[in-house]
């Protein structure tokens, strides 16, 4: 199926890969169905998508390749949300505030995007270790 993006424009897409998030994003909570898109292969980084509003994407990162040493424990209650039954189900993103240059964009490692990569949901949670990084962590600091 075809459907319009913020960042690409016109991308085709297979409903297989549309993730659902119960409860939306924050500020979000209207929009159920997204879907990851790839920015390029050797890049870092994908589109996370409405596929029912255009207008509705975010740059995501995927944290581990700009923090070797981000880690997290999910909750129980984000485990039943996000119907967890393996580590191997879990892809963390964190979603990317876009800056100019780029490298002085900054992403939410506050704030992870968690996806199950086998059963297509989604959730954005909030860490309950608050102290322990930052809500815009520069993506240049992990490029060092």
């Amino acid at each position: 199926m075809k459907i319009e993006t913020k960042f690409l424009g016109e991308v085709d897409i297979v409903e297989e890969d549309i993730y659902t998030f119960e409860n939306g994003l924050p500020g979000f909570e209207d929009l159920t169905k997204f879907v990851l898109i790839p920015l390029d292969a050797d890049l870092p980084l994908a589109i996370l998508q409405s596929t029912e509003q255009a207008a509705i994407g975010f740059v995501m990162a995927y944290p581990f390749a700009f923090k070797a040493d981000y880690a997290f424990d999910l909750s129980e209650e984000d485990k039943q949300a996000l119907h967890i039954e393996t580590e191997d189900e879990v892809l963390p993103y964190a979603i990317v505030t876009v800056q100019e240059p780029f490298e002085d964009s900054t992403m939410n490692l506050l704030a992870p995007v968690v996806v199950n990569v086998a059963k297509k949901y989604g959730k954005q949670v909030v860490l309950a270790d608050n102290k322990k990084y930052p809500l815009h962590f520069t993506l240049k600091e992990g490029v060092k």
